[in-house]
């Protein structure tokens, strides 16, 4: 007999069983049973992951909260980060498990979403309108919550509903129940945040919802969402800020492969793995990927302000991650993190939340965001006996859409438009250009950590490159090239102390002659400084690729931005000399600029948006620096030979 049953046995008869987690890891012929005292701590840095046997050691369970270790804001409700510390790690075949699962109904009353339709429908619309349309961010995800009151004990509404999501459920990353002696969670996330596994970092934005209600999916309606527009775009999103969250834990950023179509039971997303190498502990890999953007949107310092501006109240869980930590059998660190979403969380008294969200776009409808909702809560109801799928047993086996040739060909589609930089494997050195040997650059972060990707683009250009927040003390002495780059708000703004300090930064930069170059947001105050109006966009233009005109040559790039410079000419005649603009013949906005010593692009080279990105790179940096030497902290030139 298996722990499993002693456990089951315990709940039968109303004992405390004692903290545990069953698990189910992807599509695995088993579950895994960990048992073993739970402790709470304050950070993930505190997480224990004792030395010792290889194997799992602590499954954490991270609250959303978790967030201001990153210094973000948040609704703190005060939830716990609860870490087992695993005592003992059993296997179990998914028949045996299936047999001595109870095979009931899960009794529930009072079942509503804490937010009407309505309700959420409007929010959705203040969002498009007050965040993305003011130029606050590319997408946001605003979640409600299901409530309901679980009739049975919880552990026991809890594994009857882990047999049917067992069942029921295909293509998930984790399928699990944990109950850490206060509250009790059960779920089938499909989505991997994080993992650490012999060095290699791994993660999985997925987006894009094709729904099918669990019946036999139409070919034709699945090619009409790959080919959708809004969904494309959705995945590109959430692909970027996955890469920016790559490039600070992977030490040569991430590499993008795929993208795939996961299919699950009532539901079929597209999605991508990013891979990178990486030396750091994982509690550290965990903290700086805080957390998906799936879940919460970008850039993401400026999405967590939105999300508690327009939900106001605490996320618990949801949005936040299991974590099993361990060592593999060569003594390395090991990470395995599924975001927390598909779950319920049931507590002692039976109140049962089943929190779900919805990411807005710069395309996204109110009906379509409200349906998406439903839509995510249709499993795990169903398997609580809230749905119309409720009485669904496990099927055959059924087809794969993703073996169609036309399915293989539309999501290969998908990469033709995208950068190589990030697609490809790249060798060390590969692309560095003799101009940039031995230089430095200082990019100045605008709370976009795009600067990460755009970090990686320079130093495979050849340079040395140091990132600094807007925020942080020092002067820009020493660096051979300034980079002042992207961040969400308005540009215009004379009182927001981030533009203030922008502004004058760029400012001196230019008094002084000194080598700049501005991105997105820096590009915006850059114009500004030279005279040029800023003007918001009626559409914006968040996470939109175009072919535009970057000083007589055709680029396609990547743009996020809701405000842009205008020029009813080519020339521009200035303090600082003669700047040269690229933009629009149409409706006159500049995409980019340059002028002795200066330069500033409207749009991300760095995104995986921009094909052109790096190209553009290579030929605007090495004309702002001088033929031969690098700069001195005043900005004269001097050799090479010279000392600093």
């Amino acid at each position: 007999m298996t722990h499993l049953h002693d456990l089951l046995a315990a709940v039968s008869a109303g004992a405390d069983p004692g903290p545990f987690a069953l698990v189910r890891r992807a599509d695995a012929d088993r579950l895994e049973l960990f048992t073993g005292p739970v402790r709470t701590v304050d950070r993930l840095a505190d997480i224990p992951l004792p030395e010792g046997a290889p194997g799992p050691r602590t499954l954490a369970l991270v609250p959303y909260r978790q967030i201001t270790e990153r210094g973000f804001a948040c609704v703190d409700d005060g939830m716990p980060l609860e870490c087992l510390e695993i005592s003992r790690h059993e296997r179990i075949g998914l028949t045996e498990a299936l047999a001595a699962l109870p095979d009931r109904p899960v009794r529930t009353s009072g079942a509503a979403f804490d937010i009407t339709d309505e309700a959420y429908a409007a929010a959705v619309e203040r969002v498009l309108a007050e965040e993305i349309g003011r130029g606050e961010g590319a997408n946001f995800v605003i979640h409600r919550t299901l409530t309901a009151t679980v009739q049975d004990p919880p552990l026991v509404a809890a594994f009857a509903a882990l047999r049917r999501l067992l069942l029921a459920e295909r293509g998930a990353y984790w399928t699990f129940v944990v109950y850490t002696g206060d509250r009790v969670l059960v779920g089938v996330s499909p989505e991997r945040h994080v993992s650490v596994d012999d060095g290699l970092v791994m993660m999985n934005p997925i987006s894009g919802t094709f729904r099918h209600g669990g019946a036999e999916p139409d070919p034709a309606a699945l090619l009409r969402f790959l080919a959708d527009r809004k969904e494309i775009e959705e995945l590109y999103m959430v692909l970027d800020e996955e890469l920016k969250m790559m490039a600070s834990v992977a030490e040569d950023g991430g590499q993008v492969v795929g993208p795939y179509l996961k299919e699950m039971s009532h539901l079929a997303h597209t999605e991508y793995l990013l891979a990178g190498r990486s030396t750091r502990d994982v509690r550290d890999v965990l903290r700086e990927t805080m957390f998906a953007p799936t879940v919460t949107g970008s850039p993401m310092e400026n999405a967590c302000r939105v999300i508690a501006r327009h939900e106001r109240t605490g996320r618990r869980y949801y949005a936040g991650v299991l974590a099993l930590l361990g060592h593999d059998d060569a003594g390395r660190q090991t990470l395995d993190a599924p975001i927390l979403i598909r779950t319920a969380e049931i507590s002692p008294d039976g109140a049962l939340r089943v929190p779900v969200g919805a990411t807005l776009v710069r395309h996204s409808s109110a009906a379509g965001e409200v349906a998406e909702t439903h839509a995510k809560a249709a499993g795990v109801l169903a398997a609580l006996g809230l749905g119309p799928q409720a009485a669904r047993t496990a099927r055959g086996p059924v087809p794969r859409l993703a073996d169609d040739p036309r399915v293989r060909a539309a999501l290969a589609a998908r990469n033709a438009p995208l950068a190589r930089f990030w697609l490809d494997q790249r060798a060390p050195g590969a692309g560095a250009l003799p101009a940039l040997a031995g230089r430095s650059a200082l990019i100045v972060d605008g709370e976009d950590t795009f600067t990460g990707m755009l970090a990686h683009q320079l130093r495979a250009l050849g340079l040395a490159v140091t990132v600094r927040p807007w925020h942080a003390p020092g002067p820009p002495d020493g660096y051979d090239v300034v980079v002042v780059g992207p961040g969400p708000g308005d540009p215009g703004s004379t009182t927001e102390p981030k533009m203030l300090a922008l502004r004058g930064l760029l400012a001196g930069l230019l008094a002084a002659g000194r080598p700049t170059l501005a991105v997105c947001l820096g590009h915006q105050l850059l114009a500004g400084l030279l005279g040029l109006p800023l003007h918001q966009r009626i559409a914006p233009y968040q996470g939109l690729q175009q072919e535009v005109d970057v000083f007589g040559t055709p680029r396609r790039v990547g743009f996020y931005a809701t405000f842009t410079a205008r020029a009813g000419a080519d020339d521009l005649h200035t303090p600082y000399g003669r700047v040269e603009l690229a933009r629009d013949q149409s409706d006159g906005a500049v995409h980019a600029l340059r002028g002795p010593g200066f330069a500033g692009v409207q749009f991300h080279p760095e995104s995986v948006l921009s094909p052109d990105g790096l190209t553009v790179l290579a030929e605007l940096l090495p004309a702002l620096l001088p033929a031969a030497g690098r700069l001195g902290p005043t900005g004269v030139t001097r050799s090479a030979a010279e000392p600093a």
